[in-house]
């Protein structure tokens, strides 16, 4: 099943004929009834729009484009040197100066919006952030993981390319191919063997600067400890 939707080209529709759920959609209103029939459409790769929902023959609002994040998950080559991001990674270590700066920018509401739209910016640009609040570039040759279209942050799909390619976007690197490559090169390639816990996805929007010098990402990754046999999980 298909429909022309503009600009964004086919949308590809799945169909759930029979929907068993009796529940009410909060955020449209709409309410989920059962054995209404769902269509729920989505964009084909490379162009990205919110997806549409269609119950009972009447068309659901899709949820905003930014109302989470305003980048799409597509794979970015860093603009920053590995070798010049792993030195700043050096200087910007939490110590007692960088905890208190950033206690005095979060006492400030409008401090607080314009350092974390400042580091979206340069983030964005340097990494293609898209500000899930816990940044995983330290230990990932600093290539955004959330940048993988599945969001995977503990290695590649099965659909890398033999040449490295990401499946989703074959003119892209794969994020995780790259991301061994430059943590490879610096002697960090163990770095990628660290197995990251689930994203809070409470955090979306949040300064991951803010969130680490504060201490509140510790536990994003296990520790060299939890790597030997007999540690506990």
């Amino acid at each position: 099943m298909r429909r022309d939707n503009g600009p964004a080209g086919k949308l590809v529709a799945l169909v759930v004929a029979s929907l068993s759920v009796n529940a009410h959609d909060s955020h449209h209103g709409v309410p989920y009834g059962p054995g209404q029939p769902v269509a729920i459409y989505f964009s084909p790769p490379g162009k990205f729009s919110p997806f549409a929902i269609c119950l009972g023959g009447s068309d659901i609002p899709p949820i905003p484009a930014g109302l989470v994040t305003a980048r799409p998950p597509i794979p970015a080559h860093p603009h920053l040197g590995v070798r010049m991001a792993y030195r700043l990674q050096r200087a910007l270590r939490p110590n007692a100066g960088w905890r208190w700066f950033s206690a005095r920018i979060e006492a400030s509401g409008p401090a607080r919006a314009a350092f974390t739209g400042a580091e979206h910016l340069v983030k964005q640009d340097l990494f293609g952030c898209r500000m899930c609040g816990q940044c995983a570039l330290p230990v990932t040759g600093y290539v955004c993981p959330m940048g993988c279209p599945k969001e995977l942050r503990n290695g590649p799909c099965g659909g890398v390319g033999p040449d490295g390619s990401c499946e989703v976007y074959p003119a892209q690197a794969c994020v995780w191919v790259e991301a061994y490559e430059r943590a490879a090169s610096q002697g960090r390639a163990a770095d990628l063997r660290l197995l990251h816990r689930p994203a809070d996805h409470r955090r979306w929007g949040q300064s991951s600067w803010l969130n680490y010098w504060q201490g509140r990402d510790e536990g994003l990754w296990t520790s060299e400890a939890d790597e030997r046999p007999g540690a506990d999980p």
